[in-house]
């Protein structure tokens, strides 16, 4: 009786065999599909790596710096260092609302647009002696030879600064505006 039963187990045994084997087999094929595409095989892209990085957008890392600033000085003869980018340099004829500094050195008045609800922008203007403010609260950092001066700008009119408002006449140097609401 039990012949019948091992006779019976044989067939089994060989299937289960068959389809291991099988599996095993097309494991290995697509093992060496897989490594024959990484070795350079013959499909367009075979053999390359591209990280996905070289793709995506590079970081923007801000470092503050005045954008086109050596433009601005070749051009206007103006050094703009630093800022924030809440107070840029601007055509005067181009509106309201503007900061206007006056240098003795300079044939023009020189403005700045304020956005945003506070701003920094760092410089050097030689011989300014007076700045008109606009709606927000401004301040400018001033140096002569190693002293550095601080004024508050009155707000939509002309404020003295540098050699106009001390009684030795010094040229001044204007290096730091700052504004806020």
């Amino acid at each position: 009786m039990k012949a019948h039963t091992t006779i019976a187990a044989k067939p089994r045994r060989k299937s289960f065999l068959t389809r291991t084997l099988g599996a095993a087999a097309v494991g290995v094929l697509a093992w060496a599909a897989v490594a024959a595409g990484a070795a350079g095989g013959s499909h367009p892209g075979a053999g390359t790596t591209v990280s996905v990085a070289d793709d995506a957008p590079a970081y923007a890392v801000e470092d503050f710096n005045y954008p086109e600033a050596d433009e601005i000085l070749a051009e206007q003869g103006l050094v703009l260092k630093r800022g924030d980018g809440h107070i840029t340099l601007a055509d005067c004829a181009g509106g309201t609302g503007l900061i206007q500094i006056m240098a003795r050195k300079e044939a023009e008045i020189i403005c700045f647009r304020v956005v945003g609800n506070s701003g920094w922008l760092t410089m050097e203007i030689p011989a300014v002696f007076t700045v008109k403010g606009n709606d927000y609260d401004t301040e400018i950092d001033m140096t002569v030879g190693t002293e550095k001066k601080s004024f508050d700008i009155l707000k939509n009119t002309w404020t003295a600064v540098g050699e106009s408002a001390e009684e030795q006449g010094r040229d001044h140097m204007l290096v730091e505006i700052r504004t806020a609401k």
